[in-house]
């Protein structure tokens, strides 16, 4: 059956609204046929009869190419301007094809999420973990706007001096893959130039540069300092944290955080917290006294087993809708109770979701 139309792929027509019905808005047509008639206007007097068609029929090309944009425009800002994908594995009947993790990571805005306080160590793990294993299955499109977040987030800790240790871990994961890469070219499959993965790599390469220099400024502050706190504050401070380097780098601030920061107790509590004790009992490190050293054991185990990983806020996955999104962006959920099918996803079960 024939195609009776302009263009199979043009979005169609626009229509509004009135009192008698539904019709056609030509607003968009109106404006481009009035650009045509100035510059028939404007050039009829210089042109004969000859140039006078040429000039017409560039200048009607020139309309249908711009209105062409104009509608291409429109609905791709309108297709990626909800924060939320479907995760499609194989062909349907009602839907083809499958959803990648680079159209994942294109869809759900990182680059707004890493200036979200609470998402920002989330993203960066998930980068971390695209940099040791998924960095070769994204597209060129994806691997472009992947380095464009790594940019602004070294920029921004540049600039607040918050997480450098974070971001040296990952770029020290990345820059290690890159030189396998580059080195490795032709055993593995590249998308785009080799030059374009050796210029990834020195840049990788100078911001590391950057953040070893990085200096941290004394705060000239005379109101009530983290010194100020009583001791129960500052110790209830430590036990707030889940990473033992945080603790370690607190302690190197005043002699009284060393003090807290060594305590036997804090450590025990966070090995309890992130090992199991049948793990303790295979990594046991007594002192001269007979005593565990909690703190050895717990950079001892973290080298043979996961921490517990525990982020502010991450992305959710709508096992009723196969939907992944942002909580509070939300997404169109038809099931009787949302929250119910809601479900946290870490990094890496982010990853594993775009294994096929």
């Amino acid at each position: 059956m024939p195609f009776l139309g302009q263009d199979w792929r043009s979005p169609g027509w626009s229509w509004i609204k009135t009192e008698d019905g539904w019709k056609r808005c030509d607003s968009c047509s109106q404006e481009l046929r009035s650009e045509n008639n100035q510059c028939t206007i404007n050039h009829s007097i210089i042109l004969n009869n000859s140039e006078e068609e040429i000039f017409n029929n560039e200048c009607e090309y020139a309309a249908k190419k711009r209105k062409k944009e104009h509608f291409g425009n429109d609905t791709a800002h309108s297709f990626y301007r909800e924060k939320w994908i479907y995760v499609h594995k194989e062909s349907t009947k009602e839907r083809h094809g499958y959803c990648t993790l680079g159209e994942a990571f294109n869809r759900l805005d990182f680059s707004s999420a890493i200036q979200d306080i609470r998402r920002f160590t989330y993203v960066v793990k998930l980068l971390q973990l695209i940099a040791k294993s998924q960095l070769t299955s994204l597209s060129g499109v994806a691997q472009k706007n992947y380095f464009n977040i790594l940019d602004k987030i070294v920029q921004k800790v540049l600039d607040d001096h918050q997480n450098p240790r974070l971001i040296k871990d990952l770029l020290q994961d990345l820059s290690s893959t890159l030189c396998i890469l580059v080195r490795g070219v032709g055993k593995s499959v590249l998308v785009g130039n080799i030059n374009i993965w050796i210029c990834r790599l020195e840049t990788v390469l100078n911001w590391q540069q950057q953040l070893q220099n990085l200096q941290m400024t004394k705060q000239v502050n005379s109101g009530l300092t983290l010194s100020d706190l009583p001791l129960h504050m500052l110790n209830n401070i430590l036990y707030r944290f889940s990473d033992g380097w945080d603790i370690v780098t607190l302690g190197q601030v005043t002699p009284t955080l060393y003090m807290l920061s060594e305590d036997r107790r804090l450590w025990k509590k966070l090995c309890q917290y992130h090992f199991a004790e049948k793990q303790f009992c295979r990594h046991l490190i007594l002192s001269e006294k007979g005593h565990i050293e909690w703190k050895l054991m717990y950079f001892t185990l973290q080298k043979y087993y996961p921490t517990k990983e525990q982020y502010g806020d991450t992305l959710h996955f709508c096992r009723h809708c196969s939907i992944l999104f942002w909580k509070d962006s939300g997404h169109p959920c038809t099931a009787a109770d949302p929250d119910s099918c809601f479900t946290p996803v870490s990094p890496q079960h982010f990853i594993d979701l775009f294994k096929f």
